[in-house]
């Protein structure tokens, strides 16, 4: 692949100069214009393509395995949609031109026509909105995919993806702000719009533009604005911000729309006119303001990367703390790592990692195919943070490994049951060391693998998710539930083999301020989003809102948990000082871990099912969620004609 600006372009062989055979059956206005186009876009990229990458004019992009290069005289130039919302009628023949070309089901479209709408009876206005990929100059799929299915090509600027090579884990549909990558729950793997390149191949507009029977759709070098039209906007109201990923979508709208408009679906988003004239969303309290458990909710597809994320985070911090503290000279971990038990807590670190990693295995669409999640390491967040976790599984188990041969319990199984003594094959050998670089190891991958897991969810597309609070969340979560475990192993190692009382209760020192530190930092990164959300008027505000009202109370409950764990957490290491019962803290501080365990999962369940994407608007039945969960509720969801995905997956 050849890269520029970050992008990876197609770089497929060159191809035959032969020709597409010429469609003579299609209309005048369903052939591309040869226009002169300009050098940049209002982005300040270059338009021609070859000019921009150095790549070869004639290539072949051997569409159904065609090697013929087709014969478009702008072929290498970038192309884009122009949308006049004046003309949509909202008849949806662009949807069934492009399903029907692309063979999709019913519950999938690249192309959808959504609606925002407003004023009163008589001055009611509706405006349609027609969308599929934009194809973008900054494509977040392609850099947000794992698998490297999607490939920026030379040819018309087209973002292309392979189905075959996707293995469904839908992060390019987190990350698109418009909602293009379609994930197919039935066949496990995502697909999209693709430009309709093989008709682009021999001068014809895509599908969709040439079958629009309100002239509403348009296609060509991008910024030529069609004749008879009088604006190459970037933006209409329900449209994200193009700040994101520059779409190549030019929009016409010069019918006044009300002041306030809102979207028929569910989103709880609306759009208000500023003094510039341009829409921007606020939040639609459309549930009202009661708080509501809504305990039965928190069950969703998510489940698997719930559990993936919270015990790869506990197992980071049940390696971490006791291994760190030793490196650190803490005499309580010096004297645990030095001991038997060591084995047991590095075997229960990558134990733990690879149930985690398993669970994330699970949830994708197609979990033979798991080892294409390494594909992007360059530029994928996901790539890496798959890469770091099975690193510091790698340095857990190493650090094992070199653990074994010390081990006097293993060492005398190995003797009774198969008459090998460890320590002869390893005499000479500088285990000690070696147990520290590996554990050194894992430590750092580990930290790596955490780092890029928030970095997954640092996405503009999503405001709910791009905050410090994610950060504090799974920060704090690996020192609180890591805490849990650790403290579980080291402290009653401790208490077996008879050190000092001083050592033990150095060590739950250690662990308390621990605990106490891991949800003091979940906290505050709470109430910074508590603060800014509340603040905010985009997607972020509106999950926030969500947050306080369908599931207010739960929210409410996992909040008042977490601020008693940390009052009495910090009372009992306080209790420490005044000779209080070391059986009863003991007991009370496994009781608290496990709260905390309770509630870091209510969190990050709510975590998933809040988040609300800056996403295109949908229609009141179709792409509307709270239509799918009624046709599930009702059976109509077994009708295949009604669009909604069987939950086969």
């Amino acid at each position: 692949m050849s890269v520029n600006n970050g992008l990876e372009y197609g770089t497929e062989q060159e191809g035959r100069s032969d020709h597409w055979e010429v469609r003579t059956q299609e209309q005048q206005y369903a052939i591309l214009p040869d226009q002169p186009i300009q050098d940049k876009n209002r982005y300040g990229q270059q338009i021609d393509l070859v000019e921009l990458t150095g790549q070869p004019a004639k290539r072949s992009m051997f569409i159904n395995e065609n090697p013929e290069v087709g014969s478009n005289p702008n072929r290498n130039k970038q192309h884009g949609f122009f949308f006049t919302a004046d003309n949509c009628i909202g008849c949806h023949a662009c949807e069934a031109a492009c399903s029907e070309k692309n063979d999709n089901p019913a519950h999938l479209a690249f192309r959808s026509v959504g609606y925002v709408e407003g004023g009163s009876y008589p001055d009611y206005k509706r405006m349609n909105i027609s969308m599929a990929c934009n194809h973008c100059d900054n494509p977040v799929c392609l850099k947000g995919c794992p698998t490297r299915a999607y490939t920026k090509h030379v040819e018309y600027g087209a973002v292309l993806q392979d189905p075959e090579t996707c293995f469904g884990c839908g992060y390019c549909t987190w990350v698109c702000p418009y909602n293009a990558p379609q994930l197919d729950p039935v066949k496990g793997q995502v697909s999209k719009c693709n430009m309709c390149v093989d008709r682009l191949e021999v001068g014809l507009k895509p599908a969709c533009v040439s079958a629009c029977v309100g002239n509403a759709l348009d296609f060509g070098v991008i910024e030529n604005t069609p004749e008879n039209r009088e604006q190459c906007k970037t933006e209409i109201p329900g449209f994200p911000t193009p700040e994101i990923t520059q779409p190549n979508i030019r929009f016409q709208q010069t019918k006044t729309m009300p002041h306030e408009v809102t979207r028929t679906d569910s989103m709880p988003v609306k759009y208000h006119r500023d003094s510039k004239g341009n829409y921007k969303p606020v939040v639609d309290q459309k549930v009202g303001k009661a708080k509501s458990w809504n305990f039965s909710r928190l069950n969703s597809r998510e489940n698997p990367l719930v559990l993936f994320t919270l015990f790869a985070q506990a197992a980071y911090g049940l390696f971490l703390i006791p291994f760190l503290g030793s490196l650190l000279g803490i005499e309580a971990f010096e004297i645990f790592v030095a001991s038997d038990m060591f084995l047991p807590l590095a075997v229960l670190a990558l134990v733990m990692t690879s149930f985690a990693l398993l669970m994330s295995v699970t949830h994708l669409g197609k979990p033979m195919r798991f080892y294409r999640g390494f594909n992007n390491l360059r530029y994928s967040p996901m790539s890496r943070e798959g890469f770091g976790l099975a690193m510091f599984s790698a340095g857990t188990g190493l650090t094992a490994l070199f653990a074994i041969p010390s081990n006097k319990f293993v060492n005398e199984l190995s003797v009774d049951w198969l008459g090998l003594n460890l320590t002869k094959f390893t005499a000479g050998l500088p285990l000690a060391d070696l147990v520290t670089g590996a554990g050194i190891f894992a430590i750092i991958a580990g930290f790596c693998g955490l780092y890029y897991m928030n970095m997954c969810y640092q996405i503009k597309a999503r405001p709910f998710w791009n905050h410090l609070q994610t950060a504090t969340s799974f920060g704090g979560n690996a020192l609180s539930l890591g805490t849990l475990f650790s403290a579980i192993v080291v402290l009653s190692t401790l208490a077996v083999i008879g050190v000092p009382e001083q050592v033990i209760i150095q060590a739950s020192y250690a662990f308390g301020l621990t605990f106490v530190a891991g949800m003091f930092i979940e906290a505050l990164g709470l109430i910074k989003h508590n603060a800014d959300l509340n603040r905010n008027e985009n997607e972020g505000g509106a999950a926030h809102y969500i947050q306080c009202t369908t599931f207010g109370k739960t929210y409410l409950f996992r909040n008042w948990l977490l601020g008693l764990n940390i009052v009495v957490a910090t009372s009992l290491i306080g209790l420490h000082l005044i000779g209080f019962n070391e059986i009863s803290l003991v007991l009370i501080g496994l009781i608290l871990g496990l709260v905390n365990f309770f509630t870091a999962a209510m969190g990050r369940a709510l975590f998933y099912i809040l988040v609300i994407p800056t996403t295109m608007p949908g229609a009141f039945f179709w792409k509307n969620k709270k239509f799918e969960e009624h046709a599930r509720d009702i059976g109509l969801a077994d009708n295949p004609a009604t669009g909604v995905a069987p939950l086969a997956h």
